[in-house]
Parts: structure tokens; sequence; C-alpha cells
């Protein structure tokens, strides 16, 4: 019997040894990052070809005093090392740990290294080779104190190097931590059964790989070229080969026999290319399927077993910030509760508050270590989706009251007019499904306000009265249009936010009015959005703008767009979910692109695919060499932001920055350009270079007809 060691990651000792004891190991017993077991030299080749979650198998060979150095020296002395290294030999030494005297691992290597060199050259005349890169024979050593483990690493290369995967995604599970989640998770029941393993953001296809091959009994170890006992003095190659001939025949068995369908999606063409290679490697292309494809547009057959569906979706450690990925776990959650009611599921991630964000409850969790990286795996099973409370209040069942009555004859005169315009605009609105517009554009003169609608919530900004207007009145005639408001519309107070139109420039541009950081999420067309109706003047969703990203939306399946000054994101989102191939978003604000990100994962946008770059458009654009499909650019109309070399006036650069832009447009594209400088002249020399179309009055919604100079857009080509 043997005294054998395997090594884990922190959290999957438990199926680690509760595997052990399948294969046949006896003396099993848990410790930290690791099982210690007993068990022939036929277990150990077992343990190295068969276990899903060992990291290494080590041989122990004995236990020595390292109380200091030269005790040390002698207790790895006492071993014959002729009995596992030969003259032709090269051996590397990994130390861990610490002892009294040496707390360097390199220095501890070092000196076990002279130690066991020193012995064979006295006693034989020779000394083997060291080799670092390649070694023949892994020697490790682990103090603990006054303790050290001598140890022959059977495994060589760490056991979670299967062979199949040479390239992986950007935040790639180890094949062995991918293996202990889909135990935790269930997935050998689930198997046996014939249920279907799903992962919706699949990346490299690490977990459908081992996945597969736990579903057809395929040792992960078969793909391996070589361990850590090929050259190994106690090497038995007959036993060795009739183990390995046993797992062969239970490879074709399994697959044979296997039931289960296995399915991934992931959204950037490269990774789905890399994921495929991987399955080629691995010889379960046939079992396994992964398509091109993103969250956003997950969709499962009904007609498929339901089973498990498992995900490691971003966590902020590497990709992403957590703050916006509550968005992204979110789209997921609800994805899931759309399109797999009735299955189970398994989520891992490193933040609770992220999983909370999903809308489920977990029935179990287990935590287990990504890395030195504290992580939980939540399990779910998942249900239903319910609908939406009836009465639920949204744009479209804002009604006018035809009971209220105002205080003031000049209050009940601007609760007419909303009430007219309610009417005229509310079969429009539903039928449009539109939960954002504008109702009141200062249609009267005296009331100089605009009133916008977000669902249940209404956006009031107050115009800067003209000069000729008495302060105080107009100061009253504002105060009479806040109390109608909220009656005509039939909704709380506390959901009407007023803010003072003023203009802005320079860092102003960026400053919250407050700090309340509340986002609303509304619809538009087949988008997700995020509102923040009070921290900023703009709300994050520019009303006027709604057919133009309606129409980009239209136009960019299979195209790379490109959105220069692009805000919060929303002309992204809408190409993003229209099909672009890729998109590019472009600000000087960190603040705006932040929301976009918000915005691009709530719609489940998860991928490289969509760039988002803080700069200066105007200097970018000189140094951006990709070409882009489909263009939209709406620049502000003045700025002076310390960000910016100069100062930027639209009507001084527009001639540059259009030039520069229709440089990056693909013949065949098309460059829209918008502005809301009231007195904007696009220059004459423009249609001279370029096919120049305006196009402002196809651009402008019902709900912005009463004040058609709200912006001006034009189509520009080659």
């Amino acid at each position: 019997m043997l005294t054998l060691f395997a090594s884990c990651p922190k959290g999957v000792e438990s199926p680690l040894a509760a595997e052990l004891k399948v294969l046949g190991a006896s003396d099993v017993a848990e410790t930290v990052a690791g099982v210690s077991f007993s068990g022939s030299l036929e277990l150990a080749y077992k343990a190295c070809l068969w276990s899903r979650l060992a990291s290494r198998i080590l041989l122990r060979i004995g236990e020595v005093d390292s109380s200091d150095k030269h005790a040390l020296y002698q207790g790895v002395q006492s071993f014959d090392w002729d009995e596992h290294l030969d003259q032709g030999s090269s051996f590397r030494v990994d130390f861990n740990g610490a002892t009294p005297d040496i707390t360097h691992t390199r220095f501890g290597s070092q000196f076990v290294k002279d130690a066991i060199v020193d012995q064979l050259r006295d006693r034989h005349g020779w000394r083997p080779s060291v080799s670092n890169s390649n070694p023949d024979l892994r020697i490790n050593v682990h103090a603990r104190d006054k303790r050290a483990f001598v140890a022959i690493d059977l495994s060589g290369q760490s056991l979670h190097e299967r062979g199949y995967r040479l390239e992986a995604g950007e935040a790639p599970l180890k094949e062995n931590l991918a293996a202990a989640l889909l135990y935790r998770a269930g997935w050998p029941e689930v198997a046996k059964q014939g249920g279907t393993l799903l992962d919706p953001m699949c990346g490299s296809g690490t977990l459908l790989i081992e996945g597969a091959m736990m579903a057809a009994d395929i040792a992960p170890g078969l793909l391996r070229a070589r361990y850590g006992f090929d050259k190994w003095m106690g090497h038995v190659p007959k036993l060795w080969l009739s183990v390995l001939e046993e797992a062969r025949e239970r490879r074709t068995a399994g697959l044979a026999a296997m039931k289960s369908t296995i399915i991934g999606y992931e959204g950037l063409p490269k990774i789905v290319g890399r994921a495929r290679a991987n399955l080629q490697r691995a010889g379960l292309s046939k079992q396994v399927t992964i398509q091109q494809q993103e969250l956003a547009n997950l969709t499962v057959d009904t007609a498929i077993e339901p089973g498990l569906v498992i995900a490691n979706p971003p966590y902020g450690e590497r990709m992403g910030d957590e703050t916006s990925l509550v968005y992204l776990y979110k789209h997921l959650g609800e994805k899931l509760k759309q399109e797999t009611p009735g299955w189970q599921a398994g989520i891992f991630t490193s933040s609770p508050a992220l999983a909370r964000s999903l809308g489920m409850g977990p029935k179990k969790s287990y935590t287990l270590f990504n890395g030195t990286l504290s992580c939980k795996l939540f399990l779910y099973d998942i249900r239903e989706r319910q609908p939406d409370k009836p009465g639920k209040a949204t744009s479209e069942n804002i009604q006018p009251a035809p009971a209220f009555k105002a205080s003031t004859p000049g209050g009940e005169m601007f609760a007419n007019r909303l009430k007219k315009n309610l009417r005229l605009m509310g079969k429009w609105v539903k039928k449009e499904g539109i939960e954002c517009y504008r109702l009141y554009d200062a249609d009267m003169p005296e009331y100089a306000v605009a009133v916008d609608i977000y669902k249940d919530w209404v956006h009031v900004q107050e115009y800067a009265a003209p000069k000729s207007i008495d302060e105080d009145k107009a100061h009253q005639r504002l105060l009479e249009a806040l109390e109608v408001i909220p009656g005509v519309l039939g909704i709380p107070e506390k959901q009407v936010v007023f803010k003072r139109r003023e203009r802005q420039s320079g860092k102003r541009q960026y400053e919250k009015l407050e700090q309340s950081g509340d986002m609303l999420e509304v619809k538009e067309g087949q988008c997700r959005l995020l509102v923040n109706l009070r921290d900023y003047l703009d709300t994050g969703l520019f009303l006027d703008h709604r057919k133009m990203r309606l129409r980009i939306g239209r136009e960019a399946e299979g195209k790379d767009f490109l959105n220069l000054f692009c805000y919060t994101g929303t002309a992204t989102v809408h190409a993003a979910v229209g099909g672009a191939a890729s998109t590019t978003s472009v600000d000087l604000s960190n603040t705006y692109l932040g929301w976009a990100r918000k915005n691009l994962l709530l719609n489940g946008m998860v991928d490289r695919k969509h760039r988002l770059e803080q700069a200066d458009c105007v200097e970018w654009l000189k140094q951006e060499k990709r070409q882009y499909d489909l263009i939209f650019m709406d620049p502000p109309t003045f700025s002076n932001s310390k960000r910016m070399r100069d100062v930027f006036d639209v009507q001084e650069v527009h001639v540059e920055l259009i030039n520069l832009a229709m440089a990056r447009l693909r013949k065949g594209g098309v460059l829209y350009f918008s502005n809301n400088f009231r007195r904007f002249q696009l220059a004459g020399e423009l249609s001279q270079q370029f096919t120049v179309e305006e196009i402002t009055a196809s651009t402008i919604d019902r709900d912005f007809q009463r004040r058609p100079g709200i912006h001006r857009c034009w189509s520009i080509r080659h």
C-alpha cells in the first residue's frame, strides 16, 4: 500500500474524497486543499487518469525533521534517490511551506536539490541534471515548521491541464474547478436521466466539455501526452497500459450510450472559434453544440429535455465593475425564468450581491476558491416567471382625470391643455408601446415648461423665461403647473421630478445635481434603458432622438457601428440589439461611459464586440484605423471641458469632424450627423465632397412635432 496525497482547489476536498473512494482508495482523509489516501500503484495510476477534481497526485516517500537546515539536509539524504532517478534523468524540486530557518521557497528548492545531487554524486559518481521547465521527475517537499513531507509528483504538469484547451477566454476556469462545479450542481445525476446541460455564457467551453466527459464516462486524462511517472524509476509500464486500455474501452462505450444534449452560447466569434477548437481536440464536436449568440438573444427549444443551466458570468474581479454587472445578472435571471422554467441552475460568482440581482432564491450554496478568490456556487430550482400584477402603472395607462380641478384659472387652463394632449397621444403611445415621451413642451408661452413621461414618473423642466416676463409672475405660473401635474396625471407628487434648464458647459456638463443614484428602467422598442431623473440635468435618454435610435436598430444588423459623443450609449444599445457585428462608443465622460456599460449589460450584451472608449472624439478619430458601416454623431453645441484641448463649438468644428468620420466610413455606409444648435448651418463644401441629405423631418416623432427645431439631422454618404 502506497501513501498518497491529492491536492485540489480549496472547497473541493469533500467531492474529491468521494471520487477517490469510488476509484478504490482507502484511509481517505480530507485536509485543507487536499485529500490523503492509501492504495496500490494501480490506484495511483487511476487517480492520475480519472480524477476530475485533483490538481496533483503525490506519492509520499517519507516525513523528515526540518527543525533546521542541517536536519532537513540529512532527512532528504536518508532516502535512496537512485530508486527514483537514473544517470540520464533530469528533475526539479517544488518546495512549499516554511521551516524555522527556511522562509523562501526558492531557497528551499535549491537546498533540497543540493542534498539529492550530493548523495548521488558521493555514492555513485554521477549527478542528474536539473530542469525547471521540462523535468523527467518532479519532487515535492511540503514543509510545516519542524516537519517536512517528501513526495514524488506522479502528475507532472497539473492535472487540470487535460490537453484539449490550448486557448482560453478572458477569465477562464481551471478544468478541475469546472468539474467541481458540475459535481456540486448535480450534473452526474441529471446526465444519467438524459437531461440537458446548457451554458448561456460558455466562453471557451470548459464547463460543457467537462460535462460531456462526465456524461460519456471519459477519463479526463486520456488526452495528456505525458505524466510525471513516465520516467520515474518505479514506473511499471505494463500496469499503466492496462489502466489506459480500460479507460479507452469505457470512452467508446460511454460515447455510444450518451443520452444528454449539451449546448453552449457565446457572443464573440473569436471565442466561439476557440471553443469549437477545444471541442475538436477533445473529440466531442458531435456531442456538444456551441453557437454564436449573445445572452440578449437566448432562446431555448421547448422540445429539448430540461436539465441543468450552469454559468460562470463575470463578477467584477477581472471583467468590468461590479455595479455595472448588477444589470447583467438581472438580465440573466430574467432570461432563465423566461426560457428554462422547471430546470435547475448553478451560478458561480464571487459576489453574493450580484447573485441577489438574479431575482431568484437559491436552495443551496457552496464555497469554492477560484485561485485565491473566495467564490460561491449558488444552486436554484427555476420557477415560472410571475406575470406583472394587474394595474401596474406605466406610461400607457396614465390617463387624464376629468374630475380634477385646479385652484386658479391659470392652473385650470394648464390642466385642460395636459388633458387634451393626453387624449391626443394616448392611443398613439399605446399602439407604439412607447414608455417615454414628451407630453407638453411650452405649448402655451405663459407656461414655459417641458413635461416628459417616463413610465409612471414625470420629469418637468422649466425653460428660462424671457427678460420681458415678470419674474414673480413666471414663478407663480411654474407653481401652478407643478400643482396641477400630479392631479391631472393621477400619480403621486413624489413621482414628479422638477429641474430648471440652464445652459451648461465645461465641467458643469457632468456635475451631479443630486446624489440619489436612482436608476429607472424603461423600454424603447426592443431595448431596455436606464434613466436617472434626479441626479443630472439630462436624464440619460434624449427623447427627441427616439426615431433616430429605432432607425439605427433597424439598419445595424451585421454592421460595424460607431457612436461618437455616445452619451449613455442608447443608440449603441439599439444597434447591438438590432444585431450589429460590433459597436464602438466614444465619449469624453467616464460617467456616461459607465452608464453606457450598464445599458449594454442590462440588455445581455457582455462581450468585447461592444467597445467603450473614453476620449475626445476629434482626437480619437485622428488616431483610429478601423472602418465602420454605420456611424452616428450627435455632438454638443458647445463645450469647454478641461479634458479637451480646445473649446468645442459645433459650428466651427463640424467640417473637420465630418471629414474625419467619413474617413472611417466604408464605401456603401452611412453617417448620421445630428445636433440641436438652433442657428446651425451645414457647410456647403460638404455637399461637394459627399452625398448629403437632410432627414430631419423623418427623425422627429409625433410628440416633438410641436417643436420642429428640437434638432436637425443629415445622412452623409460617399
